[in-house]
């Protein structure tokens, strides 16, 4: 990973997906070798009681059976530079990722869930911790849909 220098503006893992926006250097927009680095480096450190069942073909191929095979990309429209947050797309899809874990269920509140940079948002004054607590949010049906 330290060939391919990025920065994660968001993230969170849930059980089934993981969704993340990242920043790229201008020089290097290579994300299929970033996922490919970071899905096998965490397969490698998870446990195996959460690696699933592996199929044939997944074991031919040496692979874990905790992600998909494939990934979906959206370039955010605004041509951010930095931290601008007041970037309209940037922030749909950044607040689309924290209020995730809600979406599906898995919790009442983004604080609620551990596998998130929503925390960090917090400690950085960005978010209020109860962010999306009270509130259902509906989203642009084509965020997260990318």
């Amino acid at each position: 990973m330290r060939q391919h220098h990025f920065k994660i503006d968001a993230i969170v893992i849930l059980p089934d997906p993981i969704h993340a926006l990242w920043t790229l250097p201008e020089t290097d927009a290579d994300f299929s070798t970033r996922w490919r680095l970071i899905k096998s480096y965490f397969s490698r450190q998870c446990h195996s009681q959460y690696q699933g069942k592996i199929s044939t073909s997944r074991q031919h191929k040496g692979e874990k059976a905790i992600w998909q095979r494939r990934f979906w990309e959206h370039q955010v429209r605004d041509g951010r530079q930095g931290r601008a947050y007041g970037d309209r797309d940037f922030v749909n899809h950044l607040e689309y990722i924290h209020y995730n874990p809600v979406h599906h269920g898995l919790v009442n509140a983004p604080k609620d869930w551990q596998y998130s940079s929503f925390h960090r948002y917090v400690e950085e004054g960005i978010y209020d911790q109860m962010w999306g607590a009270s509130e259902r949010l509906i989203f642009d049906s084509d965020i997260g849909m990318e």
